[in-house]
């Protein structure tokens, strides 16, 4: 399928602009172009509440943000998201992915739980990953505190945030700690160390490329760390047999399709209950466009749906 009009002439006026390489921007600016974008065509929804609160974390608080969609009440037990947001694991925050977490969250009618992780290069692999597990881990031993249905909690996120709740659910899975109920992938990076068929040919124009997932991936590791670590790549996992239920979303035209769709071959392969779907005509990050693309409504109504599938699986 083409690409949707309305990204084209996004896509378009953004090349017109003449934008420097990612690989020439500070983490400052970094951080500042992701905010003005998702600020500017982010469509908030209305939701039931929105409770900030802390958690402890390895190297101190982390702050959450919880929110109870559309049609629940306050202190009704609801299935619950600890939510990952994106930004190459070097940007993004609570604010810029405040209207995704919403949307989410009325969708799957869950409580998501969005979780202000360290960044880096200020802390790098693998702080974001051990703060992942212990929220996690916290969130779930005090579940009934803010109204969630433990047997009914799981992880997402987007783009990097994907990657991380990808890399926190394998790693509880791995260790037989608290069983998550499923988790939920949209539009992950699952191959730092590859390069797909979908990153060359979509490696420049499609808002997410080659530049910027270099800039990240150089500022995220650590001295010393392989980018083919299961930990930081979650598609070269040994064996993902025992995770659970899994949905991966991905986009037409993001440069990361074809890896969220192997990770999730992957999958059925090892027997997981696992949805997959491409959203056509889309670029990676539509989702967080609502002011600009209205598919992303209907692409958030279809991700509703397959949250409450996987949780009404036996």
């Amino acid at each position: 399928m083409p690409l949707d009009p309305k990204v084209r002439r996004f896509l378009e006026r953004l090349a017109a602009t003449q934008p420097p390489s990612v690989l020439a921007l500070s983490i400052e600016e970094r951080r500042a172009g992701l905010e003005q974008l998702l600020s500017f065509f982010g469509a908030p929804d209305e939701v039931a509440a929105v409770d900030d609160f802390e958690l402890p974390g390895p190297a101190g608080a982390l702050a959450v943000r919880a929110y109870t969609p559309t049609g629940a009440h306050i202190g009704e037990r609801l299935p619950g998201i600890v939510y990952f947001h994106g930004g190459g694991l070097v940007a993004g925050s609570l604010d810029t992915h405040d209207p995704i977490c919403r949307s989410l969250s009325n969708a799957s009618a869950c409580r998501v739980l969005s979780l202000d992780y360290r960044l880096a290069p200020e802390s790098p692999f693998p702080a974001a990953l051990a703060d992942g597990c212990a929220a996690v881990e916290w969130i779930a031993a005090h579940a009934d505190e803010h109204f969630i249905d433990k047997r009914r909690l799981g992880v997402a996120g987007d783009s990097a945030g994907a990657t991380l709740a990808a890399a926190v659910c394998h790693t509880l899975s791995g260790a037989a700690a608290r069983p998550l109920a499923f988790q939920f992938l949209l539009c992950p990076i699952m191959d730092f160390a590859a390069e797909s068929a979908s990153r060359r040919s979509l490696s420049h124009g499609y808002l997410v490329d080659r530049d910027t997932l270099e800039h990240d991936l150089r500022h995220y590791l650590a001295a010393g760390a392989d980018p083919a670590d299961p930990r930081i790549s979650p598609l070269r996992a040994v064996d993902v047999s025992a995770l659970p239920p899994t949905a991966i979303h991905t986009a037409e035209f993001d440069p990361l399709r074809d890896e969220g769709q192997a990770y999730a071959g992957r999958l059925q392969q090892a027997g997981v209950r696992t949805l997959y779907r491409c959203h056509p005509g889309m670029i990676h990050l539509f989702y967080g466009m609502r002011g600009l693309l209205t598919y992303a409504g209907a692409a958030f109504a279809q991700m509703g749906t397959d949250i409450r599938s996987l949780l009404a699986a036996p």
